[in-house]
């Protein structure tokens, strides 16, 4: 008789157990696309030639964009009834270009510098996310923690002066650096069948400013200090090893 208690214990425990565990509990893999935008501002120049007083040259600030490719994997713990916390990471494939754009130096004495351009790539999140289940194949999270990008800033090409009279091709050249900043973000889960999920997801990204700097022509020498923001809007099926 207490063996068949105990057998029946154990069996009531298991299964309460096995009805505990949530469909989102553990590792998982993901792939999503949608829409990503950058908005790039404090782009005015200032450069000069040696000995003489700086110009600045203004430009106007650029958002560019397109579908990205994020491929992404974490893993999800139970911490309570209906709440998990997730650790996770995701990645951004495909680099993002903005549109030639000039910058200008107004005046009689003024001119315009042309074919700069900016591109972003390579950017990664490293994250947390809290999540609660509405219900057993439904789970809305929070994103938050750790981005990285790289980030391109293009040379102009020419400058003509402010009569309009003279065209001067310049060495063009590129600059990369790595910016750091931080990643928060919302989204929704939905089991399909089996480990397979679908999920949206909104993210916005904003950066740290760095200094590029460069020499154009000969002797000519900029320097730009940009400010880069981003957002992703995400529509992706994922799976729950």
């Amino acid at each position: 008789m207490k063996i068949k208690l105990l057998v029946a214990a154990a069996a009531t425990v298991l299964a309460s157990s096995a009805m505990a565990q949530s469909a989102f509990q553990g590792f998982y893999g993901q792939i999503a696309t949608g829409y990503e935008n950058n908005s790039v501002s404090d782009l005015n120049i200032s450069g000069g030639n040696p000995g003489v007083t700086p110009e600045t040259w203004n430009a106007s600030n650029q958002s560019f964009g397109g579908a990205p490719l994020v491929i992404g994997v974490g893993y999800n713990f139970s911490v309570a009834p209906k709440w998990l916390i997730g650790i996770g990471a995701d990645y951004s494939a495909i680099s993002q270009k903005s549109s030639t754009f000039s910058s200008t130096v107004p005046g009689a004495d003024g001119g315009t510098l042309a074919g700069q351009y900016l591109e972003v790539s390579n950017r990664i999140n490293i994250f947390v996310a809290p999540g609660y289940e509405i219900d057993k194949d439904k789970l809305v999270y929070l994103k938050a923690g750790y981005s990285s990008v790289t980030a391109k800033a293009n040379s102009p090409t020419s400058y003509t002066d402010a009569a309009g009279g003279m065209t001067d091709p310049l060495v063009s050249g590129s600059q990369s650096k790595t910016l750091s900043g931080y990643v928060v973000g919302l989204g929704y889960k939905q089991i399909i069948t089996g480990g397979i999920y679908g999920f949206a997801e909104v993210n916005y990204m904003s950066y740290s400013k760095s200094t590029f700097s460069g020499t154009i022509g000969t002797s000519y020498s900029v320097s730009v200090n940009p400010s880069l923001n981003s957002y992703q809007a995400l529509v992706g099926v994922g799976y729950k090893f």
